[in-house]
């Protein structure tokens, strides 16, 4: 099995029986446009209702986290229904995005703006880069693999210290913040090479067609990690002002 750093895109393609009906890079992309479509529409609707006000907007909140975890796990684990629940992931994650992103703009005006069109400066340059030379995945999947599991326990770890009260420095706006902040962003933009050549792989083998509703699902999710670290790292870097 071809190894990737996208603990969400390895897993669906674990168990996967490849087919003649298979998947194309083409048919990838155009999926992977619609659920960022549908997560940005979902985005405008959240950001539109935090500016009438929170009250009204906290119950579809609230449902939109227990969708959007239901259906990131079902897609997941059963990744022949993904051309139904990765655009279900979307819309819930886009409202999500939409109310951090919103309580963000509110205390730094501007910030929101800058956030994604860096998202997109790293996005298109690690295009430029796997297509210049695709060699590169290889050479840093291992590591790609071991960074991102590390920051996912890292996360784990403060959850759990949250309960007693503890706090760790990695997420304040000191200097260690700030490193640690600058380091996940790095981790999340090597995934994206990561995901291209894991995708292109797969596609060369002849993955089932439903894999490329897997595949944008997998790609979004890394998109959106790599948008919430620079949206994170923005707010240090504001806060330290």
């Amino acid at each position: 099995m071809i190894k990737n750093g996208n603990p969400f895109l390895e897993k669906g393609f674990k168990n996967v029986t490849y087919q003649d009906n298979s998947m194309t890079v083409g048919g990838t992309v155009l999926k992977t446009m619609v659920l960022l479509a549908l997560v940005g529409f979902s985005f405008i609707y959240s950001w539109l209702e935090m500016g009438s006000g929170i009250g009204k907007f906290t119950t579809i909140l609230g449902i939109a986290v227990v969708i959007a975890f239901i259906s990131s796990l079902v897609t997941a684990f059963i990744p022949k229904i993904s051309p139904i629940t990765a655009p279900i992931y979307a819309v819930s994650e886009g409202i999500l995005l939409g109310y951090i992103s919103k309580l963000a703009d509110l205390k730094f005006p501007g910030i929101v703006v800058s956030a994604i069109l860096l998202t997109l400066a790293l996005t298109l340059a690690t295009l430029l880069i796997y297509r210049r030379n695709p060699a590169v995945a290889g050479k840093i999947t291992r590591g790609v693999m071991i960074a991102t599991f590390g920051v996912f326990l890292t996360y784990l770890v403060t959850f759990v210290l949250g309960f007693f009260g503890i706090s760790l420095p990695i997420f304040g706006s000191g200097p260690i913040g700030i490193l640690f902040s600058v380091a996940v962003i790095v981790i999340a933009t090597l995934n994206l090479i990561v995901d291209y050549d894991f995708i292109l792989k797969n596609v060369s083998q002849g993955a089932p067609k439903y894999m490329e509703w897997y595949s944008a699902y997998g790609l979004m999710v890394t998109l959106v990690w790599l948008y919430i670290e620079i949206l994170r790292l923005l707010t240090k870097l504001k806060s330290d002002d």
